[in-house]
């Protein structure tokens, strides 16, 4: 009911959809400093401003929650349904080559940019499936509100603002996966820990590692600074472990100092196999230079032990495991500071189901302090799982099917979504199973055919669950 009418609304709006993607992925909403009246500071102020103002302007009921959340209403009946969608954006980072982080292109079907997939193009595809029911006049009685936070990427707390002063709906879903349905989100370790040290004046020795941007990314580069090594030996290396590792090596010097940098791919944290972590692609080129012994250089060695460059299923941590339900556990090695005296460093395990703190933490934190390092994380979030069989999960699959000709089934995945701590919230969308759209690395894209397909979908979702 309503198909072809909600399939020529949005097939009629497609350009004015993409418009308002492209104006909210030209503002920088990475999270900032704060500032008066801005929790997470000027960029995601701007980008909440900016969508509120337009589904005011499409005669929506909106409101502003201190500027950590804002919402949108269909309507004034009860709530049914919310859309859980989030404004804030990953740091840029590096090796963007269709066009710049914060300046949006259309391309061959393909709308790049920073957000575009994650999540503000699917919060603008929500916005116009209430367009498409409110616009089209479809009779439904109870309310839809699409809630549009900040700080999704950054611990969600903007959505805990929120909900100390709102109840849950009783349905809740996310655009911020894939579908067709998410309905169990694996649990998350994230693994902080330090180790100190002498420090060594004997030569060839490291002066520094850095490597990283956020503990949910894998890290594209990574650098270190050496001293006293032969330049020339130490390209040969280089030229040997790039084959190895898979990462290129940049090595620039500076009188008896040479700085490398370790090039390799981003990723999402929930998915590390699908980059090339720069930061352990550095240690194991590092562990083969002739440093002169010191604590400093056993610790890097110690960590390459537990981390091992390629190891992104915690096997050297002693933590692989799987389920039938929600598959794998996967761990990415995120950050990590070195200097003369210390290190710390945190890892990203996104944990299925038949894990937990004692079969994952505390086996963790023994391996980590049998090689003297400090284990500094003493909780992880546990997975979250909804029915597959219940009412709302079937419906939402029903949508799907129906627009896209496909089999409706449920999913796990290692991301986290705004919905992990709601009772009955699952991911829906934006994009469709097979589509890689870079998420969280360099050219982000989103598939313009799968962002109306999906406005399309929520639409029907919104006039079923909300009659």
């Amino acid at each position: 009911m309503y198909k072809e009418k909600i399939e020529a609304y949005i097939d009629g709006h497609r350009q004015e959809m993409i418009d308002d993607i492209c104006a909210l992925c030209r503002i920088n909403s990475e999270k900032m400093s704060y500032k008066s009246g801005k929790p997470f500071g000027e960029g995601t102020f701007k980008a909440l401003a900016k969508a509120l103002s337009m589904a005011e302007d499409y005669g929506f009921k909106i409101k502003n929650h201190d500027n950590y959340v804002g919402t949108v209403d269909l309507n004034s009946g009860v709530r049914n349904l919310d859309i859980l969608a989030h404004l804030d954006v990953v740091p840029a980072g590096e090796g963007w080559t269709v066009t710049e982080p914060f300046a949006p292109v259309e391309r061959d079907g393909k709308l790049y940019g920073r957000g575009t997939a994650d999540d503000k193009g699917p919060a603008v595809a929500a916005l116009y499936a209430m367009r498409a029911v409110k616009e089209l006049e479809i009779p439904v009685t109870k309310n839809c509100r699409l809630i549009l936070g900040t700080d999704e990427e950054c611990g969600s707390s903007d959505i805990a603002h929120y909900y100390d002063e709102e109840p849950e709906a009783p349905m809740t879903f996310s655009p911020d996966g894939a579908f067709p349905v998410v309905n169990i989100e694996k649990g998350r370790l994230e693994g902080r820990f330090a180790r100190e040290f002498a420090r060594s004046e004997a030569f060839p020795r490291i002066l520094s590692i850095d490597g990283g941007i956020k503990a949910n990314v894998v890290p594209g580069k990574a650098m270190a600074s050496v001293q006293g090594l032969d330049l020339s030996d130490l390209c040969d290396l280089a030229r040997e472990m790039e084959k190895e590792t898979g990462v290129e090596y940049e090595i620039k010097a500076r009188e008896d100092v040479a700085d490398i940098t370790a090039i390799g791919k981003g990723a999402h944290a929930s998915t590390p196999e699908e980059g090339v972590n720069a930061l352990t692609g550095l240690l194991a080129l590092l562990v083969k230079l002739p440093f002169a012994p010191c604590g400093q250089v056993e610790a890097i060695g110690d960590l390459l032990e537990l981390i091992p460059h390629g190891d992104t299923q915690g096997k050297g941590l002693g933590v692989d495991m799987e389920d039938e339900l929600s598959g794998g556990l996967t761990l990415a090695f995120s950050l990590l500071h070195v200097d003369e005296e210390s290190l710390e460093g945190t890892f990203d395990s996104r944990c299925p189901i038949c894990s937990n703190e004692e079969n994952t933490l505390q086996v963790i934190r023994k391996k980590m302090e049998v090689k003297d390092f400090h284990f500094l994380t003493k909780s992880m979030i546990p997975p979250h799982h909804v029915d597959g069989s219940s009412v709302f999960v079937k419906t939402l699959l029903a949508a799907y099917e129906r627009y896209t000709g496909r089999k409706g089934e449920c999913q796990s995945m290692g991301g986290g979504t705004y919905v992990h701590h709601l009772k009955n919230g699952v991911a829906f969308g934006a994009s469709m199973p097979e589509t890689d759209n870079k998420m969280h690395g360099a050219d982000e894209f989103a598939v313009i055919d799968e962002l109306l397909t999906a406005a399309k979908i929520f639409a029907q979702a919104i006039v079923d669950l909300c009659q």
